[in-house]
Order: structure tokens, then sequence, then C-alpha cells
């Protein structure tokens, strides 16, 4: 078991990495995008968009825009993942306040969208694969997923080009054209960062206290888990090996409560494109 410095050493490098994110996020909004006019999709695109109409400080809008939808997750995904966007959130706005003075370090519109789209994507992909969001589309992509046929990619996709198509009106169609060049590099550079954009998980854990894990991933992610028996290759000892199916929002929440049973577990994670059956009613994260 691991003592309770090393899970708060867990959550501080959790935190750090995800206000390093935000910090990434907010250079390549205020230093390449938002001067050259250049928007981001999802949440940030539309705030982008109402700061430039009505004068008002982006940072504001950062805010206030995903308010509704932190709640929602809050509500629906968990109190973990509300938690870690809340402050993803407050550290983009603060960090967007703070460099909004400093001068754009290119006016030349494609450097701008190249750039600019790599390093916001860092920053993002960063967030999300430590278990938060700055972005309330994908919020409400996750839970539409549930009621539609469309992946939440797809979802997404949807959301971002009718944000994005926006821009022509607001800006200019050059504009909404080369937004559309940085919103496809940061997609790309988001799924390098966190290794995958598919909602759906399969993990596979060794350990030495199968039973606690189990018990803990039921109780605390509501989700189940099947276990298999199987044997070590070296020693021919019998083990049981658990295996599940999260979301990747779920993922960092996941690895926190391995770490808190067996702090020398052995975990895969791969990506899983269909899901048939088998799922639990999902519950909060806690």
């Amino acid at each position: 078991m691991p003592q309770p410095r090393s899970v708060a050493a867990f959550h501080i490098k959790k935190y750090l990495t995800l206000f390093v994110g935000s910090i990434f996020a907010a250079i390549g909004l205020e230093i390449f995008l938002v001067p050259n006019q250049i928007i981001d999709g999802g949440i940030v695109g539309i705030a982008i968009m109402s700061s430039h109409i009505t004068g008002i400080d982006l940072s504001i809008f950062v805010i206030l825009l995903n308010l509704p939808f932190l709640y929602i997750g809050y509500k629906q995904i968990g109190k973990s993942f509300a938690l870690s966007t809340l402050f993803s959130i407050i550290s983009l706005a603060g960090w967007v306040y703070v460099l909004h003075p400093v001068p754009e370090l290119t006016q030349d519109l494609f450097l701008a969208a190249v750039f600019g789209g790599i390093i916001l994507g860092l920053g993002v992909g960063l967030i999300i694969r430590n278990g938060g969001s700055l972005d309330g589309t994908e919020i409400m992509a996750i839970l539409l997923d549930k009621k539609s046929g469309f992946s939440v990619g797809e979802i997404i996709m949807f959301f971002n080009l009718f944000i994005l198509s926006s821009a022509g009106l607001v800006f200019s169609w050059e504009k909404a054209m080369y937004s559309l060049v940085a919103y496809f590099i940061a997609f790309k550079v988001i799924d390098v960062t966190i290794e995958g954009l598919d909602e759906s998980k399969g993990v596979i854990i060794v350990s030495d206290n199968p039973d606690e894990i189990a018990e803990a991933l039921m109780a605390r992610l509501g989700r189940g888990v099947t276990v298999l028996h199987g044997a070590g290759g070296f020693t021919g000892e019998p083990k049981k090996v658990l295996y599940s199916v999260i979301t990747r929002l779920e993922i960092a929440k996941l690895k926190s409560i391995i770490y808190e049973k067996d702090e020398g577990a052995f975990v895969t994670i791969q990506e899983v494109h269909d899901v048939l059956g088998g799922r639990v009613k999902k519950k909060a994260i806690h």
C-alpha cells in the first residue's frame, strides 16, 4: 500500500500538469491565434468571437461560457472530473489575462495557425490526459453519444464546424479558413498527446490486491469488472487478472484508485472502438 505522501505526490503531479497545460493553451491562444483573429473550436472559439464583438476580456468569457457545462459535468461525469476541469479553466483564464498585453509572435496567418494549433493542442492534450477539459462541447458530446447513433468525435466535429464557420461572419472567410487549419492541427496534436481520442478504453490490471481494486472500481467509478484467472509466466503462481472498460475522462481517476490500492500493479490501457452490452449504470466519480 502506498503511503499518504505518495498519494499526495500523485495529485500534486496531476494538478501541476493541468497548470502547465493551461499555460501552453494560453500561449497558443494569446501569442498566436487571438491577435490574428484565428479562433479555436468549441467554447473557447465562441469566447474569442464574443470577446471580439463585445470588447469584454476573453478570460471572462472563458469562465462564464464553461460554467453551465461544468455543472453538467459534475452531475453526470463526477466530482473529480469537475474539479480538474474547474482548475484548468480558471488557470487558462488567468494566463489568458496575463498574456493578453504581450504582442503576437507573428502576423503571418499561416504560421500563426500552424504554431498556435500545435501549442494549443499540446496544452489541451495534457489537460485531457490528466482528467480535465477546457471545452464544454466535449461534455455535451459524451452525454449525447448515449442518446444518438453518432460517436463523441463526430458530435464534437459537428459542433466545431458550425462554430468555425461562424468565424467567417464575425471576422472574414479567410480567417475562418485559417481557423479550420488551426483546429485540425490542434486536433491531431491532442490525438498524439493523449494517445487516442476514442471515448472507451479497455483496461487490464494485474495486481497483488485484485479484490480491493475491483471493489473500488465498481464502487467509485461505477464500472463492471471481469475477473480472469491466469498464472505468472515465470513462477506459475495463480493470479486474478482484472478487465474493465472505461471512458478516457476516467483514466486519471482509474490510475489514482489503482495507485492507492497497489503502487506496483501492472496496468495496460488499450483503445476500444466498439462496446456491446455489459455496461453497468454509470455513477459519479468520487
